[in-house]
């Protein structure tokens, strides 16, 4: 009897490792979590550079779906006036935005991708939308992120204009949501965002707080969200480049 146990043993054991999902597949799940059709969120940045507070700031962001595309402004309230708008294309480069409180609207082009967005840890790279599609993934194995059980997916950049070689995804098992992304470049590992307080608003998954580290330094950039609505009526005209 007990021989038969563990040869049952066996064939559940292979039969798991046969079925088991590969990196594709699990970005695939991912992929299709619930989106909203549209969001109006008001949130706090705070900028740390060597472990001080440096800078807070205060902003809206609303977005809506347009399609298989869609479109985002985030507008600071304190203590500047700057709004960043960007039309993100499913089958194409994003296209963004900035405009100061004293200037005319900004074309961010390519060259500007890697660039600290208001004095922040994130890139405007950071804030495109991105295609499963430009990129192959690897299943790496296995990991803890934000104290949840993950699976850790990498993914490198087959297409399109991105200034990481290459990003590992931490996916939470027990429903594919990312809580962690490590970015490369250059064989480097440049910085990695963490997802805080994830939560379900409206059935949408929704992070709470997303926080930006550098590795081996003391500086991060935290958004913490304060208040959130999703699948709400957003008017189309904040989202027309001529009326930033």
């Amino acid at each position: 009897m007990k021989r038969m146990i563990i040869s049952i043993a066996c064939v559940i054991a292979a039969a798991g490792v046969l079925y088991a999902l590969t990196g594709r597949e699990i970005m695939e799940k991912s992929d299709l979590l619930p989106d909203p059709a549209s969001t109006e969120s008001r949130a706090e940045m705070k900028i740390y550079r060597d472990g001080q507070l440096r800078e807070t700031k205060e902003f809206m962001m609303y977005s809506r779906k347009y399609g298989q595309d869609s479109r985002t402004l985030i507008r600071f309230t304190r203590p500047t006036s700057i709004k960043f708008l960007t039309h993100s294309v499913r089958n194409g480069e994003d296209l963004q935005w900035l405009k100061t409180s004293s200037g005319k609207p900004k074309k961010i082009g390519g060259a500007d991708s890697g660039k600290p967005f208001v004095h922040s840890h994130f890139f405007y790279e950071d804030l495109k939308s991105r295609d499963i599609n430009d990129y192959d993934y690897t299943l790496r194995g296995e990991a803890v992120a934000v104290d949840e059980d993950c699976y850790r997916v990498e993914a490198v950049k087959k297409k399109g204009e991105k200034i990481y070689d290459r990003i590992e995804l931490f996916v939470r098992k027990s429903d594919y949501f990312v809580l962690s992304v490590n970015f490369y470049r250059d064989g480097k590992l440049l910085k990695f965002l963490k997802n805080f307080d994830v939560k379900s608003v409206n059935g949408i998954l929704t992070p709470h707080r997303m926080v930006m580290y550098l590795p081996g330094t003391r500086g991060r950039t935290e958004i913490t969200i304060q208040e959130v609505r999703h699948n709400i009526p957003v008017n189309d005209s904040l989202f027309n480049k001529g009326t930033l």
